[in-house]
């Protein structure tokens, strides 16, 4: 008997071994899942069909056959219930700011990996609600679809609605391509990553511009080459008087190149983004060079705002190529609140930058040496981006637009308008720095 049991133990734990990897299989978090989904509200109901993996669903052991075909004629329960409990679940709809009812599961089936029916909302649903898949189908369980179709009850499909997906659970990365049909016919389709918090699906204008003041004012605050090139802009004037007119044209500037962009009007080439990023980099250390050096003066460090403010536009522009999606039908709204959010950032910036200073200078070091010092570490920093940042362009060939007459009209165009803006800018700091001396006779008179 003792011999029995220890002939028996090394054939177990062989079984064992050989099982354990299955086991973690069916554990594993994907890598990346792409989920599909239509959100379209008729009458009095609310559809929403979505396509998820079915490799995602971790925790529920489908039934199968064979050597690992998914059974198609015991798993509709099983589908049912990972359509509630990984899908629907994970969804909160919304209408108005009223959270819909758990929905009801209309429908839910498996499908091949090489179904296309989600490549519209008509397809897709008849896809759903049509004939499934022959039950003697041989289906790899964990390289199939889940398809469901769920309905909402709601009181009207002119209502707001908002949506928030919390699918992040189901792979290390996910992204969900969602489109969203209302009944005005015009479709706005959104494609985000994870969780994007909760995405309002037909914004009012307000709720548009609430959202990009938030995202601009997160953006300048989290940007550390934008709060560096601020900083080298404080650091020699110290005074709200002789900031209003610098960051004024920086504003302006970068509003302008922000705006293009967003309307198509930058260039695509995949070697512009790491340009502008080198360009930033390179504002940066010639600031604090100039700082360094010493002489500068607001009217000449005004001009230079306004230049690199140019391009630090383009650098937020790329910060947005993800978010405009969010605008709705009030694109410029939502990119003139961008900019608000960017300057309500960078005056909470100047707000302690400016007190922070003249503690530093009155009590701890001298204002030349300190501002050496500091721009000495300002530009030592700048320059390692710059250098790591022009090795990357390096990488992408550089291919020059062919000279004709649309790309002249262009530029023209372009010069046209930043000639404009800067003889704008310099007539209205003419008249300010003409006012000045009079407000000082008059404040000496009385």
């Amino acid at each position: 008997m003792i011999l029995e049991r220890m002939a028996i133990r090394p054939r177990l734990w062989a079984t064992l071994w050989l099982a354990l990897p299955c086991v973690l299989e069916a554990h594993d978090i994907p890598n990346d899942v792409t989920v599909q989904a239509f959100v379209k509200p008729a009458g009095d109901r609310l559809s929403l069909l979505v396509r998820v993996p079915l490799m995602a669903m971790r925790d529920i052991d489908f039934p199968k056959r064979g050597p690992g075909y998914l059974d198609l004629d015991r798993a509709e329960p099983y589908l049912r219930d990972a359509a509630t409990l990984w899908v629907s679940d994970a969804i909160q709809l919304y209408e108005g700011d009223a959270l819909l009812p758990k929905p009801h599961v209309a429908d839910a089936r498996a499908s091949l990996q090489s179904d296309r029916s989600f490549s519209s909302y008509e397809q897709a649903l008849a896809h759903v609600t049509g004939p499934r898949l022959p039950k003697n189908t041989e289906v790899v369980w964990n390289q199939s679809l889940l398809d469901v179709l769920f309905e909402y009850p709601i009181h009207s499909d002119r209502s707001d609605f908002s949506i928030r997906l919390k699918f992040d659970t189901l792979a290390l990365r996910v992204v969900t391509v969602l489109r969203f049909l209302p009944p005005t016919g015009v479709v706005r389709a959104f494609e985000f990553t994870d969780d994007p918090g909760l995405v309002r699906l037909d914004p009012r204008w307000h709720q548009a511009a609430l959202r990009f003041v938030e995202l601009g004012f997160g953006h300048i605050l989290d940007g550390t080459d934008h709060l560096l090139f601020l900083f080298c802009l404080v650091i020699p004037f110290r005074r709200f008087r002789g900031l209003i007119p610098i960051v004024t044209a920086f504003t302006v500037a970068h509003s302008i190149t922000l705006i293009a962009s967003a309307y198509n009007l930058a260039p695509d080439a995949l070697w512009f983004p790491p340009l502008i990023e080198t360009l930033i980099a390179a504002s940066i250390v010639y600031m604090a060079l100039e700082n360094i050096v010493g002489g500068a003066t607001v009217g000449r460090r005004w001009m230079i705002a306004f230049g690199f403010g140019l391009v630090h536009g383009f650098g937020f522009s790329f910060a947005l190529r993800q978010t405009l999606q969010f605008a709705g039908s009030h694109m410029l709204t939502s990119l003139l609140s961008f900019n608000v959010g960017v300057e309500l950032g960078q005056l909470l910036v100047l707000l302690l930058l400016i007190p922070l200073l003249e503690a530093l200078f009155r009590f701890a070091v001298a204002e030349r040496i300190g501002t050496i010092i500091l721009s000495a570490i300002v530009a030592h920093t700048a320059w390692h981006w710059m250098t790591e940042r022009w090795e990357r362009l390096r990488q992408f060939p550089i291919q020059w637009p062919a000279i004709d007459a649309a790309l002249l009209a262009s530029v023209f165009r372009w010069l046209m308008l930043l000639v404009g803006v800067a003889g704008l800018l310099w007539l209205i700091f003419t008249w300010l720095r003409q006012r000045a001396p009079r407000r000082a006779e008059v404040g000496s008179n009385d």
